[in-house]
């Protein structure tokens, strides 16, 4: 029980469930790939799975590291297991440490194009939890590093460049800094207080709402464009594509429904529930489309 409890500690550490964020985006990109290639790859599934998992454990437990003196005096994050004594600072580097091998090893196999690429992609995942020190830019970079999802998994098979996994990946680099701009309004005051960067502070909450929809707006735009290509370069997908892309939309525009200046009291149902069913049902049900 106590070796459980332990490996929960660390699935919470990383909010591993988080992970159903961009892994949607990113298996649309490994499906486009082997409509390309004409042949499917468990092998390299299962290969993609692991980068997407590695690195992403490897960022969170990152950040939660180099953050832990700051979510100590915040009582928003308190509670999370570095500064709450719940996981050693020690024990979280050293899993920060082996996420990033194991990532390594997955690129590794994949291609060399792949392994190439590969410290790039850290160097963005962890070099995210350093920007809110000195740039209000912060959520982008968090929204870059989710948005090489789709764009990694392409070149995982093909080992080429397409222009339909950078429009995803431009989408989700838009819908994650639109909503993770959201979730930073409750530590707008705290943020401020200590000197750090976020468009909350830049702007206040307000002007960040009005920021969130723009980049929100801007994202179903490029949402729209991109499956109106899907449909040119691939008859694969039919209107079950058009449903999902429907039902992204109308839960990124909902979201925005349950936050207001002075009630953030639905923060959470925003950034966690709502994002990820809007994910989750795009990706899958665009997958289901080439089979149906």
């Amino acid at each position: 029980m106590s070796s459980l409890r332990r490996v929960s500690r660390f699935f919470s550490l990383v909010k591993f469930s988080h992970t159903i964020f961009a892994l949607p985006f990113a298996l649309l990109g490994f499906f486009l790939a082997t409509l390309d290639r004409g042949v499917l790859s468990l092998v390299k599934l299962l290969l993609v799975l692991g980068c997407m998992v590695f690195a992403r454990s490897a960022a969170m437990a990152f950040n939660r590291y180099l953050d832990r003196h700051i979510d100590r005096r915040n009582p928003r994050t308190a509670v999370r297991e570095i500064p709450a004594g719940a996981i050693s600072a020690t024990a979280a580097r050293n899993f920060v440490l082996l996420n990033c091998g194991l990532f390594l090893a997955c690129a590794g196999l994949l291609n060399p194009l792949c392994l190439a690429l590969a410290p790039v992609a850290l160097a963005v995942v962890l070099g995210y939890s350093y920007t809110k020190r000195f740039t209000y830019l912060c959520h982008f970079v968090l929204g870059l590093g989710l948005a090489l999802a789709p764009v990694g998994a392409y070149l995982a098979v093909t080992a080429t460049w397409a222009v339909l996994p950078v429009l995803y990946g431009t989408v989700v680099l838009l819908w994650v800094a639109g909503f993770d701009i959201i979730y930073a309004l409750q530590d707008e005051e705290f943020d401020r207080r200590e000197e750090l960067y976020s468009i909350p502070v830049q702007l206040g909450t307000v002007g960040a709402l009005r920021l969130g929809r723009v980049l929100h707006l801007l994202c179903a735009a490029i949402l729209v464009y991109a499956l109106y290509l899907q449909h040119q370069l691939y008859p694969e997908f039919g209107w079950l594509t058009a449903v999902g892309g429907g039902l992204f939309l109308s839960l990124l525009a909902y979201q925005h429904s349950l936050v207001r200046p002075g009630d953030l009291s639905r923060v959470n149902l925003a950034f966690f529930t709502t994002n990820g069913v809007a994910s989750v049902a795009f990706g899958l049900i665009s997958i289901l489309d080439i089979y149906v």
